[in-house]
């Protein structure tokens, strides 16, 4: 139970803040505020401070304004402190990890009276190796593996050359701190990859360079602070290597997840596993060829020179198990289906063909083995480094420690994708999807690529995270869905006792904005009507002199209706495709700037993440419900689950998740208190059926006019 001196400390904070900024309070916020204290504070614990009970999981629906970081942070700092855990604040998007960490946060500690320390944490890939940049620039005369050689490129040239030297002054002169971010200007990706590592080629603190390490010396400044500021990706990367390799242990950690609708999707694609055969053969030939200059060197210690010997064998022996599976994979995309530019083969039920599962249980033997052996190698390079056991070069045998790591990550990816395809099917609940796609492998070639994946991120969640931390925030402004959290629940493995809570917007959305659905003479089912439709309506419907946003939920009718509208229209229209995305809000920005009209043509990129206040936007157009294109492997696995235990896919994932969308694309008329304008859905089933009619429902209380 929460303290009455945590409460009077989580009030003071957040009447300190208010009163320094002159701000009035906001119901919303005191509330969501109030039940993540609620929360965190009734988290039974031990002597040891370790949670002892359950009901340390709370999720806060909090719409645009409502003010989430500072309602968050107010009540879950002093808690973290208390308690002496680690805040770890989440976020979906790197923009907004920076924005929390260089305004937001800095903003609460100036003004709210609350003292802690913070600290942004970033993968190793954001950070210069040290390493890597004096190999490059010493020439690289150690024998190196190949790590990712079908990724590879030519040498440096004399450009990036003067660049790596301007990375070493920088540093040395304190100039510079290795961050990506921090660089005076935008770093080619190709430059960049050269001098930057992972946490499998990185040696640790066995490299010669940790002292001076980027990544070490952020990592330390991180370990000492009590807020660390994180993105998704990162946190499920840290949990994928056991937890507490990257971030605190989740048992010393209290989570917030901001924009947490996105948590689930990423779940699914971190826990994903694919193998592309073409490119793989490829690696492992590399591989096989650049063992032979290791094997040359003259003054190599017998053990270690046996174990390279090995190591080539190993990699010979996977190519050659390899061999067979090329004609089972060709003669199964016989049956495969064209879908988004490829042919696709989905496993039904996640069952993969007799003669596919045996090649895969011999496929899962030959790479177990070799990263085991790289595991050895592994073993034998980091004694060598620790206790002199091998009288080698040390900077060879840093070198072949990342590189021998960095294989035994990739084939540790590999093995994940046969143990998935040997695995049997029917004891999964609920199923691994499981397909095969030709692929576009780039310069002209196609590539074979198996992929598997989980169809919800329930079980990954609750295993590697929620039964481990000590407590967990979740917010979002569009967590329910038809009104209910039970979508998101589902997807995301709530427990049963997590706590749940809507808190009332800002906005009076009633009198800030007009949802208007115009009479239509046709349905939006039959495609080429409604496009023809919308093409004769939008002239009459959009005014040229302020700002509109279109969303459309396909590529080829965004199209169609931008060839098919007056050129007086056309002519104000910024139609997604033509331009980067940053390109068309900058010109819709500075046309109206300019005292012009102007029009975005946009899809789903367009619905969520942009923001236009203001006359940027005032008139929000739907062209159609955003229905998910039914192409997605893994929605049609868990649409085909739904149904074999008796569930309707449609009302169950496919409503929900489309009234979710709506919300989303609505969501981007209103941005602020002051805002006004008005949402056309230009879509008759959203009144006509009776999925649209709940859609309706679960939307933001805007004054409606239904023709």
């Amino acid at each position: 139970m929460l303290s009455d001196a945590l409460k009077q400390q989580i009030q003071g904070a957040y009447r300190q803040f208010l009163d320094s900024k002159s701000l009035r309070p906001r119901l919303g916020q005191r509330l969501m505020i109030a039940h993540i204290a609620r929360v965190l504070g009734g988290i039974k614990r031990n002597q040891d401070h370790k949670r002892s009970g359950g009901d340390h999981l709370g999720v806060v629906e909090a719409g645009t304004g409502t003010g989430k970081t500072l309602a968050y942070a107010l009540a879950a700092i002093p808690i973290a402190r208390e308690c002496d855990k680690t805040l770890v604040i989440a976020t979906a998007t790197v923009a907004l990890q920076e924005q929390i960490l260089q305004r937001d946060l800095p903003d609460i500690l100036q003004h709210s009276g609350l003292s802690f320390t913070l600290s942004l944490s970033k993968g190793r890939r954001r950070y210069l190796c040290l390493s890597k940049l004096d190999q490059i620039l010493s020439g690289g005369d150690a024998a190196t593996l190949p790590l990712y050689p079908d990724e590879r490129s030519a040498a440096p040239d004399n450009s990036a050359l003067a660049l790596y030297t301007r990375f070493a002054d920088t540093l040395a002169s304190g100039q510079w701190d290795g961050d990506r971010d921090n660089w005076d200007s935008v770093l080619p990706e190709e430059q960049w990859q050269r001098v930057t590592t992972d946490h499998a080629q990185c040696s640790g603190r066995r490299c010669s360079h940790v002292k001076q390490c980027s990544f070490f010396k952020a990592r330390e400044s991180m370990a000492q602070a009590e807020v660390v500021v994180a993105n998704h990706d990162l946190v499920l990367a840290d949990l994928a290597l056991g937890g507490g390799a990257i971030l605190p242990p989740p048992e010393e950690c209290i989570y917030i997840f901001d924009e947490a609708h996105h948590l689930p999707d990423k779940v699914i694609n971190h826990f994903s596993a694919n193998f592309r055969l073409g490119a793989s053969e490829r690696w492992l030939e590399q591989a096989e060829r650049s063992i032979a200059p290791i094997l040359a060197i003259p003054a190599m210690q017998k053990s270690l020179r046996g174990q390279f010997d090995s190591l080539l064998n190993l990699l010979v022996a996977v190519r050659e198990a390899l061999n067979p599976l090329r004609p089972i994979l060709v003669e199964l995309l016989e049956g495969a289906v064209e879908r988004q530019g490829n042919k696709q083969l989905r496993f039904e039920e996640g069952r993969v063909p007799e003669r596919l599962a045996e090649r895969a249980r011999e496929l899962r033997v030959a790479f177990a083995a070799l990263v085991q052996h790289c595991e050895a190698m592994s073993d034998t390079l980091q004694d060598g480094l620790d206790k002199g056991t091998l009288e080698q070069r040390r900077d060879e045998l840093e070198q072949w420690l990342g590189d021998v790591s960095a294989m035994r990550f990739r084939c540790q990816n590999m093995l994940a994708l046969w143990q998935s395809y040997a695995s049997d099917s029917r004891m999964e609940k609920p199923p691994i999807a499981r397909w095969l796609t030709l692929v576009d492998a780039g310069q002209g070639l196609r590539d074979m690529e198996l992929n598997s994946s989980p169809i919800l991120a329930a079980k990954t969640l609750q295993s590697s995270l929620w039964s481990r931390c000590y407590g967990a925030v979740l917010t979002s402004a569009t967590l329910t869905a038809l009104g209910s959290f039970k979508r998101f629940s589902m997807r995301a493995g709530l427990y049963e006792d997590a706590s749940f809570e809507v808190v009332p917007s800002p906005f009076n959305h009633a009198e800030a904005g007009q949802l208007h659905v115009p009479a239509m003479s046709c349905d939006a089912g039959d495609a080429q009507a409604h496009t023809d439709a919308l093409i004769e309506m939008l002239p009459q419907l959009l005014d040229k002199a302020v700002g509109s946003l279109v969303l459309f939920a396909s590529r080829k009718q965004l199209n169609t209706v931008y060839e098919g509208v007056p050129l007086s229209l056309r002519s104000l229209i910024l139609a997604q495709g033509e331009l980067p995305k940053h390109d068309i809000l900058r010109q819709h920005r500075e046309r109206l700037d300019a005292g012009k009209g102007s029009v975005i043509f946009g899809l789903a990129s367009f619905a969520e993440g942009v923001d236009l206040p203001g006359k940027y936007c005032s008139h929000v157009v739907i062209a159609k419900i955003p229905f998910a294109v039914p192409e997605d492997p893994v929605e049609e696995a868990l649409a085909e689950w739904i149904s074999a235990n008796n569930g309707n896919p449609f009302m169950e994932i496919t409503v929900p998740d489309a009234a979710v969308r709506l919300i989303q694309a609505s969501g981007r008329l209103l941005r602020s208190e002051s805002d006004r304008g008005k949402i056309s859905i230009l879509d008759r089933r959203i009144v006509t059926r009776k999925y649209g009619r709940k859609m309706l429902d679960s939307m933001p209380p805007y004054q409606q006019v239904i023709e």
